[in-house]
Formats: C-alpha cells, structure tokens, sequence
C-alpha cells in the first residue's frame, strides 16, 4: 500500500473511530438489539402505539449506524483489493482503488461531520448578535467585518439572512448587530462561533497609519420552536421601547416601533426593529430573549467557558479565533490552531474549515 494509501486509510479510521466515540456507538447497539429482541416477542403488537414508537427508534439507530458499518465494510474489502492488486502487480486496477479510497475518505469526513451535527437543535435555524467591544470606531468597523462575513457565508450555502436589530456606530460599523440566519443545521454549523474575534490591522481611521487591535463579541443561539417551553417571569422583564434607526421608511422612523426586552436576572437583551409593527416586533425579540437563555442553557450544560457573552471581557485574553491583516495575513482559530493566510478571503465568508475543524475537536 503506497503512501497516499495509507494516508486515505488513516483518515477513514480516525473518521470512524471518532464518529463512533461520538454516538456511543456500543451504546447504541446494545440498545438496538434490546430493541430487536422486544419487536421480536409474539405479544409485540398487543400494545400497538408503543410497538409502533418502538419501531420508530429502531429506524432510528439503522439509520444511524448503517453509513457506520458501510464504511467499515468498504474499506476492508478495498485495502483487501489492493492488498492482491499489489500483488498481481496491476497497476490499472491500483489507479482505481486509490481513487476509491480517496472518494471513501471525502465520505467518511462529511459523515464524521453530519454526525457531531447530530445533536438536539443543530438542524435549527439561528440568530447571531455581534457586539463592538474595546476599540470604539475600530471596534465597531470590525463588528460590521464580521457581520459581513458570516452574511457572505450563509450566502454562499444559500440561506436566508435577515437582520432583525441594529444600532450603528456614531463614524462608522455597528456598536451591534442581530442576524436571524434560516437554513438546515445553520445552528450546528455555527454554535461554536461564540466567542470573541480579534483584529489585528493598520487603522483606516488613523491619520498616522498605525496599527491597531480590536475586539468584537459573537453570540450564537437556536431558534427555538413551538415544542421548547422556556419559562420566563413577566417580573423579571424590563420592555423598552423606541424608534428604530435602520431604514424603513417614514412610519419606521418616526414611531416607537422598536422593542428591546432585558431579562434583569441574567442582563441578557433581545431587541427587534425589523417590523412596522411594535406589537410584532415584541414577538421577535421574545423569541430571541427565549432562544438565548435556552442556548446559554445548553452552553451552561456542556460547561464551556464561552456560556454567555455577559461573562466574557470583549478584550484581549479571551479571543477564540485572531485576524491579523497587517504586517502579514493570517486568521488563527486560538482553539484547534487552525491557520488561514488568505485573511480577505476568510472575510468574504471562506470560513468551512474553521467551523469543521471545531466542531470535530470541541
């Protein structure tokens, strides 16, 4: 077996192995076979709405395991092949079971990474609030940067975007900014994007060109839907209202359409300035109040530093991924050590790997 042989193999094991630590997967089949076992009993369809809730989730685990073992078998059976295509020394048939094994490798990463996005929520769409920290216009600039980039990446996967609160900077960006990205998983793609970005550039705000960093929170949490009850306590809500400072129109300017809605308990805000319609707009922010104490419930679960962006500094120390445009380029994600020196191209929503890579490793 040559190099790039071994190379595809390895790559198809860890996949493997990983997706399997992943699901639990001897978990997993111990429960199927308790699953076979009872759909096997002759009294099975006595009871025939728990037969048929039974017969769901053995689907379920089929659906789940069966890529699982086709990997398994399919590697075995092509190293075999190449094992006596070695030997027979034809080279025609070794051509194409390398191609074989690459195109089994691609499919097993792409496996690996629809089953970390396996989780409750992950199919659900999301909302991302970007705030400006330490840094003033610079800091706002680059929150605007990163409102762009994720923008240019939902477009580039063909989801919807819509932004549903803004308040822009007093020269230039956004003090804040809240997009509701709809599409499949668009949460699980990017519920590891919470955290705090650093910039590292020459300012184009500065008359004497010197370089400067700046910080910018982002906080990502699911859509929550009809089935979720987040329990919220009408006391602990402050409601404001305002005018909302985005175009829209003369109505939209001139009346206190806008709503922000403050859960005093944990300081979390959930504003919206999107619709016309006060009433309406309360409606959006208290689906986005509720979908971020569910998503720092879920964050709180999994014990990640990054719970809440109320309990991370929005400076240095705390960045998750670093942007550096001057002297050199180079975006380095600070927790899987991820590199990328096409910085403008990270910028314009080229951001797969980084969002790949700490899926698989966090």
């Amino acid at each position: 077996m040559n190099i790039q042989d071994q190379k595809n193999s390895e790559i198809i094991n860890n996949s493997i192995k990983l997706i399997k630590d992943f699901i639990n997967y001897d978990n997993l089949i111990k429960k199927l076979s308790e699953l076979e076992t009872q759909s096997q009993d002759p009294n099975f369809w006595d009871l025939a709405e728990e037969a048929v809730k039974i017969m769901k989730e053995k689907d379920r685990l089929n659906t789940l395991l069966e890529p699982i073992r086709y990997l398994e078998l399919k590697l075995k059976e092509t190293t075999e092949l190449i094992d006596l295509a070695e030997l027979e020394n034809d080279e025609s048939l070794l051509n194409e079971l390398t191609e074989s094994l690459e195109t089994l490798a691609k499919e097993a990463q792409k496996l690996q990474i629809e089953s970390i996005l396996s989780k409750p929520h992950d199919s659900a769409n999301c909302f991302i609030e970007i705030n400006a920290g330490a840094g003033g216009t610079e800091a706002q600039d680059w929150a605007e940067m990163l409102a762009r980039m994720y923008a240019r990446w939902a477009e580039k996967r063909g989801y919807k975007l819509e932004i549903t609160d803004k308040n822009d900077g007093e020269e230039a960006g956004v003090k804040s900014i809240t997009m509701h990205i709809k599409g499949m998983k668009a949460y699980g793609w990017l519920k590891k994007e919470s955290g705090v970005h650093r910039l590292v550039r020459i300012s184009p705000f500065d008359s004497n060109a010197r370089r400067h960093t700046s910080f910018s929170s982002v906080f990502v949490s699911p859509e929550i839907d009809s089935t979720i009850e987040v329990e919220i306590n009408d006391a602990d809500l402050r409601v404001d209202v305002y005018r909302a400072s985005g175009a829209g129109g003369q109505h939209v300017n001139k009346t206190e359409s806008a709503v922000r809605i403050t859960h005093i308990p944990t300081g979390i805000v959930a504003a919206s300035q999107i619709d016309r319609s006060q009433h309406r707009n309360k409606e959006i922010a208290m689906n986005m109040l509720k979908s971020k104490l569910y998503a720092k419930k879920l964050k709180e679960q999994e014990e990640s530093v990054n719970a809440n962006k109320n309990k991370t500094d929005i400076a240095w120390g705390n960045q998750i991924r670093s942007y550096v445009l001057q002297p050199y380029q180079m975006v380095k994600d600070m927790r899987t050590g991820v590199e990328k020196g096409n910085a403008a191209a990270v910028l314009d929503g080229d951001i797969d790997e980084f969002l790949e890579t700490a899926l698989a490793k966090l």
